[in-house]
């Protein structure tokens, strides 16, 4: 049997594990208010629950990263899945801070291998010019998941109550695990189902060095880190990725501190800036594979891509300061701010395959991701302190954030492409 398009329907898999990855994650913030009072939890415990996890994520950003890189996607997907929905499963009988906590711990390790593989995946399965597009589809599903969390946790919290809550969702990401190996068979190379010419469509738009689909040498950490172009990735990761998670993780808190929403009008307003951020993903990734295609160089195209990016989500940052008055215009000024972050975090997601190839793809990959998540940890130990009265300053921080993650790219990557021969 052949299957046309057999690289669509592995990154719509690997979108579909996203969107599953980001309701199993969102789901403690949704229902917080209802957990804080079963429980008796208060605001700083909140706090320290996110942290770990953030602690737990950004280790985990470099053990999946190696993980992939030793047993491939296949299998390395299989893992973190099931894990994670093994972890949210186990939220159902949490007790107290100590007991959420662990499970928030197996929750971020596994979680995080979601990242690096979607990379390496993307590496393996398009070429060059259609990366960010992948990347793209890749990171719509978090956007997605983002929309999807709000209203079906708290349609399953009013219906159910939170642990049978956390059970459902688990459940669900044990049941993709059937799909994925079913059509994730085998590489591209050596798949049964592949057509003749999309092989020769992935293998053609792969940089010359790499057409015969050899994954290349391991290198080591230290190796990767010797290349300048390396730090590109990292340091980018650091300015930007709080941008993301201050609203991933803080908006529903702050939607219930400003402006006193229980679970419900949480569920009905905090989905809304995660559409902007999908189509930012998917617009973003179109761009840039449209300017490699009129002749502009992957260096250019990214290039361009992530500082159009940069400006949308500085612009939006400082109207959310000045005009955000209301539940409303919140809402959707945060959407413009996520859609500038996707449109550009696809193509920086995108560097570790255009730098290295297969072996060391998921390691930079993942150790990009605990970079960005240790800056993440710290604006989380801030944010309590520095919003007492008012989220003007977070909001201030991570605009100030922004020009110097664009910066960074360009600063140590004078060039994007190959380096592993440099």
């Amino acid at each position: 049997m052949k299957l046309k398009g057999l690289r669509w329907w592995i990154i719509g898999l690997i979108a579909l594990a996203t969107v599953i990855n980001y309701i199993d994650r969102s789901a403690l913030a949704i229902m917080w208010p209802g957990i804080a009072e079963e429980l008796g939890m208060t605001k700083s415990d909140y706090g320290l629950i996110l942290n770990v996890f953030m602690v737990a994520y950004a280790l985990g950003q470099s053990i999946s990263g190696k993980m992939y890189d030793k047993i491939g996607t296949k299998m390395g997907y299989v893992v973190s899945i099931f894990v994670w929905s093994l972890a949210s499963i186990l939220h159902a009988f949490s007790r107290g801070v100590m007991s959420i906590s662990f499970f928030r711990v197996l929750l971020g390790v596994s979680e995080a291998g979601n990242w690096p593989g979607a990379v390496k995946s993307n590496a393996e399965w398009f070429p060059v010019k259609e990366r960010a597009i992948g990347q793209g589809i890749f990171n719509a599903g978090a956007s997605l998941g983002s929309v999807v969390a709000p209203p079906l946790i708290a349609f399953l919290y009013v219906g159910f109550g939170w642990r049978t809550t956390f059970i459902i969702i688990g459940a669900t990401g044990m049941l993709w695990i059937i799909p994925w190996l079913i059509f994730n068979k085998k590489r591209p190379k050596y798949h049964p189902w592949i057509t003749d010419e999309e092989k020769k469509h992935i293998v053609s738009g792969r940089y010359d060095s790499r057409k015969d689909d050899h994954e290349g040498k391991e290198l080591s950490i230290g190796q990767i880190l010797s290349h300048k172009e390396s730090w590109a990735v990292l340091m980018s990761r650091f300015f930007l990725e709080p941008i993301w998670w201050l609203f991933v993780g803080w908006m529903p808190l702050y939607l219930a501190d400003t402006y006193g929403f229980d679970v419900k009008e949480i569920g009905m307003f905090a989905w809304v800036p995660f559409v902007g951020a999908a189509l930012g993903s998917l617009i973003g990734g179109l761009l840039t594979g449209k300017w490699i295609n009129d002749g502009l160089s992957v260096d250019v195209s990214r290039k361009r891509t992530i500082w159009i990016g940069g400006i949308l989500m500085f612009l939006g940052l400082v109207t959310t300061i000045l005009f955000a008055d209301t539940p409303t215009k919140f809402v959707l000024i945060v959407a413009m701010v996520l859609f500038g972050f996707q449109f550009a975090i696809s193509n920086i997601q995108t560097i570790p395959s255009d730098l290295f190839s297969g072996k060391s793809v998921g390691t930079l990959a993942g150790l990009g991701g605990t970079v960005g998540i240790f800056s993440v940890i710290i604006m989380n130990f801030l944010i309590p302190v520095i919003t007492k009265t008012s989220y003007t300053p977070a909001f201030i921080l991570i605009a100030v954030f922004v020009p110097l993650g664009v910066f960074s790219v360009y600063k140590f990557c004078k060039k994007i492409g190959p380096v592993e021969n440099k």
